[in-house]
């Protein structure tokens, strides 16, 4: 038995948790409030966490949890659970199937599993370290896309950047064929799916990114921060995924400049 099969089990577990929550409340006149960072939360994103928080209370309680909703315990812990129980709440508030539930697992601080699931349209993305990638059970694997001029590019508003991000942002933007907005984690898993070819965001939170690097990784592609180190819960939140290293090497040629 790999030394994984029991976490990805709970992982499962914690999507499957999840997804009769998130459809109780999509495209009802569900209330919004405003968190102290100006992002808004509803009771669904709650909702969904409280639930995730009580299965690994049961099947894991040495684990450390950190949640976008309900805060950090344990992260000290050898084996950390990444919490994002609706990642794209702008797109949920408005109805628009673009948002997911994201779970991620980290190993001494790196993402060694991570799971992708949206609710509504009924698919799930799965990565473990070591494991082919797959998409409601099956491997999938991103596509060859060896230059910026031939890249569908993705991210999810450009108010994302700031400062000295801003023109790195743009000169990928530029180079890139089609420039592609507004599908929050979702965009990895099209590039995972081989129909994009490189995400580029800035300022992100751990549990924005740490379920997506397995994703990635594990269809072929790559993903790391604007240094082009690889990704830890300790991260800056500025990252690039590409399906094609060759692509996410000549990203890295300009975020790399933009950097103090």
């Amino acid at each position: 038995m790999d030394q994984y099969d029991a976490f990805v089990k709970i992982a499962h577990r914690l999507a499957d948790t999840a997804r009769p929550v998130v459809r109780k409340y999509y495209r009802t006149a569900v209330a919004v409030d405003v968190k102290a960072d100006a992002s808004p939360v509803t009771i669904a994103d709650r909702e969904v966490e409280t639930a995730m928080r009580a299965i690994l209370a049961e099947e894991c309680p040495d684990h450390g949890i950190l949640g976008e909703e309900h805060g950090r315990h344990n992260l000290d812990a050898e084996y950390v659970w990444v919490l994002d129980p609706i990642d794209g709440t702008k797109s949920f508030i408005v109805g628009k199937p673009s948002f997911a539930t994201l779970i991620a697992l980290c190993h001494n601080g790196k993402p060694v599993l991570g799971i992708i699931d949206q609710a509504i349209t009924d698919e799930r993305w799965v990565g473990v370290s070591g494991r082919e990638t797959t998409f409601n059970g099956t491997p999938v694997q991103t596509r060859q896309c060896p230059a910026l001029n031939q890249a569908i590019f993705f991210t999810t508003a450009p108010e994302l950047f700031r400062g000295p991000q801003i023109p790195a942002y743009e000169a990928i933007r530029n180079q890139c064929r089609q420039p592609m907005y507004g599908v929050d984690a979702y965009a990895y898993g099209l590039t995972a799916l081989g129909l994009a070819d490189i995400v580029v965001e800035a300022n992100l939170q751990a549990y924005d990114f740490c379920a997506l690097a397995p994703v990635v990784e594990g269809a072929g592609g790559a993903m790391c921060d604007w240094r082009g180190n690889a990704l830890t819960m300790d991260s800056d939140g500025c990252v690039i995924a590409a399906g094609d290293r060759a692509c996410l090497e000549q990203a890295l040629e300009i975020t790399r400049t933009s950097l103090p």
